[in-house]
């Protein structure tokens, strides 16, 4: 069963001169997830020019590396880039590779504050993605790393291309799709990434690129510093 995409709420008309603009409204609190954890998409949280200029910026001052995995024993090496930020030089390990966290840029602790500011929550790290068209993308996963605090919130916050995110109940294979929109912002926590796997599916339709933002918290208790 497959629900979405979702996230829309309602519409409400805007007088704009003689014409009617319809503008959507997106309910916050809504939770995209039918059971098993808590997904909000927030919609866009900055108006298209602003956006621009943060994807400007994230383009040209991120340290941006191909992303590498080893599997079977074998490296790969991705056309998609990462980056690896913090507010400590956290070691991260997924996909059987250590990365260590960058020092904090003024555009993603400006980022970071009004994400903070929008969900109430508390990060330290931010892993960043970037896809330089529709068919780059993710394969399903979830964010279960033992560096990562329990259930703790991840917030995704989405520049360029407009794309189509995926989640995957682990048990019933349930799935549930969003529009992650320029400038727009959502949240996965509680019990989401040990129910549920998500991915962003490859697109020949999108030809634009994509930066992915996604605000996390090591855990501090775990955490222990290993830079050479």
């Amino acid at each position: 069963m497959a629900i979405g995409p979702v996230g829309i709420a309602c519409q409400k008309s805007i007088k704009n001169g003689k014409m009617d603009l319809i503008e959507p409204v997106i309910d916050r609190t809504k939770n995209l997830l039918p059971r098993d954890g808590e997904v909000n998409y927030y919609g866009r949280l900055f108006e298209k020019t602003t956006a621009d200029i943060y994807l400007e910026k994230l383009l040209s001052l991120i340290d941006w590396r191909n992303d590498e995995a080893i599997i079977y024993g074998k490296k790969i090496i991705t056309k998609r880039k990462v980056a690896w930020y913090g507010e400590k030089p956290f070691s991260y390990t997924y996909s059987n590779v250590t990365k260590h966290a960058l020092p904090w840029t003024n555009e993603l602790l400006e980022l970071k504050h009004v994400t903070e500011k929008e969900t109430g929550e508390k990060f330290n790290s931010c892993l960043l993605n970037l896809y330089h068209s529709g068919e780059e993308g993710m394969a399903w996963h979830s964010d279960g790393e033992k560096d990562l605090r329990k259930n703790g919130a991840i917030a995704s916050l989405s520049f360029g291309a407009e794309r189509k995110f995926a989640f995957k109940h682990k048990g019933s294979k349930e799935k549930v799709y969003v529009l992650l929109e320029h400038g727009s912002l959502l949240v996965m926590k509680g019990a989401t990434q040990t129910h549920w796997l998500h991915r962003l599916p490859p697109t020949k339709k999108v030809k634009d690129l994509r930066v992915n933002l996604t605000f996390r918290t090591i855990d501090s208790d775990v955490f222990k510093d290993t830079t050479p």
